[in-house]
């Protein structure tokens, strides 16, 4: 299995429209975004090349590639406003496996592992992500890679009729 990851230096319109495509889609909105209520699972994300280059300022993002086609995206911030436990030096992740041809293959696995390494590589020294608490798949995941529960927000996200725990859990590199 190829699989590729490269960094985005300057966005293009094909590469913001599959963001769009993959943060609009029904199936992965509740897994990628929190939600107040029903209706915010309806709304729809815009992102343009101007939103993506904003977010380079802050964000290091990359592209996953599976045998030479876009799959997905994942990114990582350092020390940002959202993390739980405020230690400098800490990235914080996300992955997004776009499209249903990535998923069950281990590539979030290699993704994550890819992330860590770039970080430790700026001389970072801690993780830390947020995953709600209905998806279980990413909760293994994260558990099977050494990450560690560190708290729970309650009442954080919208899915299935109510409201859902964001699960914030880190590691040390």
């Amino acid at each position: 299995m190829d699989i590729q990851f490269t960094k985005i230096t300057e966005p293009s319109a094909e590469i913001a429209e599959l963001f769009n495509k993959w943060g609009n889609d029904p199936s992965l909105v509740h897994l990628i975004r929190p939600n107040t209520d029903a209706a915010a699972l309806e709304q729809k994300e815009h992102i343009t090349v101007d939103s993506l280059k904003k977010r380079l300022e802050h964000d290091h993002i990359y592209l996953i590639q599976l045998e030479g086609e876009l799959i997905g995206e994942m990114n990582f911030q350092i020390d940002p406003p959202q993390v739980y436990k405020k230690e400098t030096g800490t990235a914080w992740i996300g992955v997004n496996i776009g499209e249903e041809v990535g998923r069950g293959k281990g590539i979030g696995f290699t993704a994550i592992q890819f992330l860590e390494e770039q970080a430790r590589a700026m001389g970072l020294k801690r993780v830390e992500l947020g995953v709600f608490e209905f998806n279980l798949p990413a909760i293994k995941l994260y558990t099977n890679l050494g990450y560690k529960e560190i708290v729970r927000i309650d009442n954080f996200t919208y899915w299935d009729g109510k409201m859902w725990q964001d699960i914030r859990m880190e590691k040390y590199l």
